[in-house]
């Protein structure tokens, strides 16, 4: 085990339950139902751009991604581009009209309030429909994501995937509780920044060690984006949730003004151009670096296995 890594995990997961925390004891004072879940439809531009993005990216961008591209080539490609245009479409055509709309409709503060009240419903129906609804997709997706914390934790520190998975949900659902909507917001702030450094670093570290002879290797399919259609149809159709996903369209109704939904779109479509775009070559280059391992496939490990062997070899090269 590091302990050097060790030490910066604790330091990181401190950090989150700080924000939990600073937001709880704030809430005391400006609190209220609207601030809990809403942020008081005051957060700022850059904060709603890149926790709507790392809401979304968050493990699956660093490991599922990358590891598919790693094992299949280019044509898997066509989930990033898929995602970007879902992604972009909603902040040009959804964003601003559900915050306008949303206040308009009883100052609705979630999403399924706001259908109940856009519709002058008066059945609470469809509320429970969405309520379902979200507690099967979230489930599913949240224990994706607990799981996805556990095997990070074991491979970079060695610590047991469980307990990893124990640690990594008893943090998030505490900084959750104790700040609700204002915390996690600038939880994933922070982890936006991290991701898109992350990402930005690794490629151009792997890209001197790679050796680019290994590509003549591959079969042409591996580098030919057009070989499926059904990849093409496939990852294309990963956009069409944007729409609808709960946890990112509430960001809309958070933003303080309606005037800064342009900038807050810019910002957050760049980030996501980037990290989406990296994520590919991070794929890539790890399959020219690392070869073909079905180790690495079976643990969405290519982000993680290639960070280490390329430190790893750096710090070789300087000590030779």
């Amino acid at each position: 085990m590091n302990y050097a890594e060790v030490a910066v995990f604790v330091i990181y997961l401190l950090f989150m339950l700080g924000i939990g925390v600073y937001f709880f004891v704030k809430s005391k004072s400006a609190g209220g139902e609207k601030a809990y879940f809403l942020g008081g439809r005051k957060m700022g531009p850059f904060v709603t751009a890149l926790s709507a993005g790392a809401s979304d990216m968050s493990a699956w961008v660093l490991m599922g991604l990358p590891t598919s591209v790693y094992a299949a080539g280019l044509g898997k490609m066509w989930i990033a581009i898929g995602l970007l245009i879902g992604y972009t479409l909603s902040w040009i055509f959804e964003a601003k009209r559900l915050r306008n709309f949303s206040i308009c409709a009883n100052d609705s503060i979630t999403v399924p309030q706001y259908l109940t009240n856009r519709f002058r419903s008066s059945s609470k129906l469809l509320q429970i429909m969405c309520a379902v609804v979200f507690l099967i997709a979230y489930t599913i997706y949240a224990a994706s994501s607990i799981k996805a914390c556990g095997t990070l934790f074991n491979k970079v520190i060695g610590l047991d995937t469980t307990l990893a998975m124990v640690i990594a949900a008893v943090v998030i659902v505490s900084y959750t509780f104790l700040g609700g909507f204002s915390a996690v917001c600038w939880t994933d702030f922070f982890q936006g920044l991290l991701i898109l450094g992350a990402m930005l670093i690794a490629p151009i570290f792997a890209v001197s060690l790679v050796d680019f002879g290994e590509a003549s290797k591959l079969s042409a399919d591996y580098w030919n984006p057009m070989a499926s259609w059904q990849d093409i149809v496939s990852g294309l159709g990963w956009g069409l949730g944007y729409f609808g996903m709960p946890h990112i369209i509430v960001r809309f109704m958070s933003l303080r003004s309606s005037k800064e939904i342009k900038k807050s779109g810019t910002v957050a479509v760049l980030w996501t151009t980037f990290i989406l775009a990296f994520a590919a070559i991070i794929g890539i280059v790890g399959r020219l670096y690392l070869g073909e391992s079905e180790e690495v496939v079976e643990g969405s490990l290519v982000f993680v296995q290639s960070s280490r062997t390329y430190h790893s070899s750096s710090r070789n090269d300087n000590r030779t």
